[in-house]
């Protein structure tokens, strides 16, 4: 495919991303404006995180910090990390990401702190990521360690707590999913006030999760197409 008719299709797809938020907050009774796109490039070549910035996007997510670090040094924008968080890694990880979608441990909150903490003037955003079936064989915590979590966040030097990020078990039911998801929110919220975010949906759920309360959205396929590399 050439690079023309490449532009044309991620421009085609993005449209009609950017056309379904619309009517989703519509529906939800909020502005477009209070949901953030992340244009989740993993898999992807960095051509195409370049189209995607000719085209307005500003927000871009990985999983690998490998793949974040070389895109990220080509093209500018707010980054966003959202993967399985490697105590090895989280110094790399926190050179170029803006924003953590996936802190589970107190461990890696403390090394996220100290890491920042040696690029100075840096503070790095945080999502706190949520488990809805509190399996411990999955990443993310519930419970108690929630508000652990938030606390030592508000009590860090580098850090600012967004609020909580989810993804819900393949087997649940989307609209249960997020509506319990939305119960978690709120209740965190009164604890953190200032964590308003909630980081929810991605390319098969996200008009569901705009309807809970959504305010990032985290979408790759349904914008760049079907991935050729193992996610």
């Amino acid at each position: 495919m050439s690079s023309v008719d490449r532009r044309g299709e991620v421009a085609q797809s993005l449209n009609d991303v950017r056309t379904r938020v619309e009517q989703a907050t519509a529906r939800a009774g909020r502005s477009p404006e209070s949901v953030t796109l992340i244009a989740v490039t993993k898999t992807y070549p960095a051509s195409d995180v370049k189209i995607l910035f000719d085209l307005g996007v500003r927000d871009f997510g990985e999983n690998r910090s490998a793949e974040g670090a070389e895109k990220s040094a080509l093209v500018a924008g707010r980054w966003h990390f959202q993967g399985q968080i490697q105590s090895n890694k989280i110094g790399a990880i926190a050179k170029w990401a803006n924003t953590i979608h996936s802190l589970d441990q107190l461990s890696h909150l403390a090394k996220f702190d100290r890491a920042v903490g040696e690029d100075s003037g840096k503070r790095l955003q945080i999502f706190i990521q949520l488990s809805l079936d509190g399996d411990a064989t999955r990443a993310g915590v519930s419970g108690d360690l929630l508000l652990t979590l938030g606390q030592a966040v508000m009590e860090s030097k580098n850090l600012d707590l967004m609020g909580l990020m989810v993804v819900p078990p393949v087997e649940a039911d989307p609209e249960r999913a997020f509506a319990e998801v939305t119960d978690h929110a709120e209740r965190f919220k009164r604890e953190f006030p200032t964590a308003t975010s909630l980081s929810a949906g991605m390319s098969g759920d996200y008009e569901i999760a705009i309807a809970y309360g959504a305010t990032h959205i985290r979408v790759g396929s349904q914008i760049l197409g079907p991935r050729t590399a193992p996610a």
